[in-house]
């Protein structure tokens, strides 16, 4: 019987072949935490009266969430992970001297390749199936245990194919793809499965996309996101790293649960309503939508690709007077990339604040926090009532092209709006 690349990748790392249902317990290639998961993961491991890390080289630490500490709590939080990486040597240790958004920052490092099984404490963790891995979130406790063990238990899961064809059109990204998705089958559409991205579509979209659209496959209830590796792939990652990897890919005859079909071509730009991501609708029924703030940033956009469209936008206009712009790179060779292209400078003289990377305003945490009543657009990956502050607040999800557009007029707008 055929297998899916997550089915593959679980074969090769358990010695034989699996198939959706069964219960694996697999060596992982990469454990990650951060500022606020790794003291519980930590705890856990210290408990279990483990003194070594079983896999030094396939930890990693990234202080993100909080970073700069905005308060006592938060620096005491990461000073347990300081000393940590400290005390054990740790090589994938990054703080503020290299700092940025995890799920942005590995992959720029080349620590996540093809093939691997990565868990960490996130829910975003599932990012990394832009690069063929498969990549899932697990809780703190679970990760201490893995970083005593070396491995964890999974039940394979089976896999929904979601085959993409054609290109999209000007000013629709990938937040776009996955948001329809979503909108498609609901945020419980994919509950403890595979959302597998395949079809000519694939080849359409650059990696910022597929990196977005794998973010976001646990806003459909997924165990992972996954993507084929394809001359892109391999492209992004030749620049990136020396790591051996495995490129897998679906056989003919593999066993999906269900098969989607999205037609690239004829996606337009879209917004997530609150109080879920599931409640898309198109940007062109919303515009008269008034807002407080824009969020442009995030694991899920904060790359350089991200920041080009929404200075396409943003440059030689100026922030609508009522609105808060706060975009925030998603590293720090993101950041340094945007000044060399004269990005941060434009969206300073718009009237925008430009913040070093961190996660901060998209779990509620600091530098934009929304007070009663406040809406916000913002190219992170929840919606949740309450999650970016107030719980009378609202969140709208967008493309940084949308985010961007509604910046500038004031309520939720399509960038053809302020282009024409």
């Amino acid at each position: 019987m055929g297998q899916t690349i997550t089915e593959k990748i679980f074969s090769e790392h358990v010695g034989h072949p699996v198939y959706a249902g069964e219960i694996v317990r697999s060596p992982i290639d990469m454990v990650i935490g951060n500022d606020i998961t790794t003291p519980i993961s930590i705890k856990a491991f210290e408990d279990s009266g483990a003194t070594a890390l079983a896999n030094p080289d396939g930890f990693s630490i990234v202080l993100d969430h909080f970073i700069p500490a905005k308060d006592i709590a938060s620096a005491n939080q990461a000073r347990i992970s300081r000393d940590f990486a400290k005390k054990h040597e740790m090589k994938n240790f990054f703080d503020e001297k290299d700092m940025g958004i995890e799920h942005a920052l590995l992959p720029e490092k080349g620590l996540v390749v093809p093939g691997d099984v990565i868990i960490g404490a996130d829910s975003h963790t599932c990012t990394y199936g832009a690069v063929g891995a498969f990549a899932t979130g697990v809780g703190g406790t679970d990760l201490g245990a893995s970083m005593a063990t070396g491995d964890t238990w999974f039940k394979v899961p089976s896999t929904i194919k979601v085959e993409l064809t054609g290109a999209m059109p000007e000013w629709v990204s990938g937040k776009d793809v996955i948001l329809t998705l979503i909108g498609l089958i609901g945020v419980d559409g994919a509950r403890y499965q595979a959302l597998e991205f395949t079809g000519p579509g694939v080849a359409n979209l650059s990696m910022a996309d597929r990196f977005t659209i794998s973010n976001m496959a646990v806003e459909a209830g997924g165990k992972n996101g996954i993507f084929p590796v394809d001359e892109k792939t391999v492209e992004y990652l030749r620049a990136r790293t020396t790591k051996p990897y495995t490129i897998y890919s679906s056989d003919p005859d593999a066993v999906y649960a269900r098969e989607i079909k999205i037609d690239l071509a004829s996606l337009r730009p879209v917004v997530a309503l609150p109080h879920l991501p599931e409640n898309v609708k198109p940007v062109s029924e919303l515009t008269e939508i008034i807002i407080d703030q824009v969020v442009i940033g995030s694991c899920t956009n904060g790359r350089i690709d991200d920041l080009e469209q929404a200075a396409k936008i943003i440059a030689g206009r100026k922030i609508h007077p009522a609105v808060r712009a706060i975009i925030i790179p998603g590293t720090q060779e993101v950041y340094m990339e945007a000044m060399k292209r004269g990005y941060i400078a434009q969206f300073i003289e718009a009237g925008a604040v430009v913040s070093t990377p961190t996660c901060g305003p998209c779990l509620g945490g600091y530098m934009g926090i929304l007070a009663a009543g406040e809406r916000c657009v913002s190219t992170t990956n929840r919606n949740f009532r309450g999650r970016m502050g107030h719980v009378d607040s609202e969140v709208y999800l967008a493309s940084p092209a949308v985010a961007a557009a509604s910046a500038i007029l004031g309520r939720i707008a399509e960038p053809k709006e302020v282009l024409a």
